[in-house]
């Protein structure tokens, strides 16, 4: 009786993606849940950064790996250099426009601080910030910024940047993170493991 009554006690504080809710653009409450089975990239974006053009291999993954049951979910933000500024309805037209987007983009939101959304609180405690990818032309101006900021910046889980990525295996557990620095081919790798 006792161990039973454990087990469930854990299983309460065991969260997975499917215990969060996201708000689309028209306002509309989605489930995390009906992305269940399926791998997903939950990635924090800006169309005006220069990672903005992640965009374009984004779609790339979406539309290669989509049928074998791949989903992006794109959270505009503009916390960051508020390189988000449009409204929602904008960001969209933007990004179908430059990129031909076809995956779900969901209302603006934030990733950081007091107001951010539930679900990134649970990402950033299950993977934490370990370093920007050293062979990255633009790691050394973000660590510079960032330090100039705070510096004990690298310190925290907290989201640094635009086009930050978080990998979701079919059971809805967080199996990777990568800074929008890391390379698109080692991202399309572990999706590949996990199709």
């Amino acid at each position: 009786m006792e161990t039973r009554a454990k087990a469930c006690c854990c299983k309460k504080n065991d969260k997975n993606l499917y215990d969060f809710e996201l708000t689309a653009q028209g306002g509309k409450s989605v489930p995390m849940s009906d992305y269940k089975g399926k791998v997903v990239l939950i990635v924090n974006t800006a169309s005006k950064c220069g990672f903005t053009p992640q965009y374009a291999e984004l779609q790339a993954l979406y539309a290669k790996y989509n049928e074998r049951g791949f989903e992006i979910i794109d959270i505009p933000c503009n916390q960051f250099g508020e390189q988000s500024p449009e409204s929602d309805a904008e960001t969209t037209q933007f990004c179908q426009l430059n990129y031909g987007t076809a995956f779900a983009q969901f209302k603006k939101s934030e990733v950081n601080g007091a107001n951010e959304l539930p679900l990134y609180r649970w990402l950033k405690a299950e993977r934490g910030f370990k370093g920007f990818d050293e062979g990255h032309n633009l790691s050394p101006i973000l660590d510079k910024l960032l330090r100039e900021a705070d510096a004990n910046y690298d310190k925290s889980s907290d989201i640094k940047w635009n086009f930050t990525k978080f990998l979701i295996g079919r059971n809805g557990d967080v199996v990777a993170r990568f800074e929008p620095t890391a390379d698109m081919s080692k991202v399309e790798q572990a999706i590949e493991e996990l199709l």
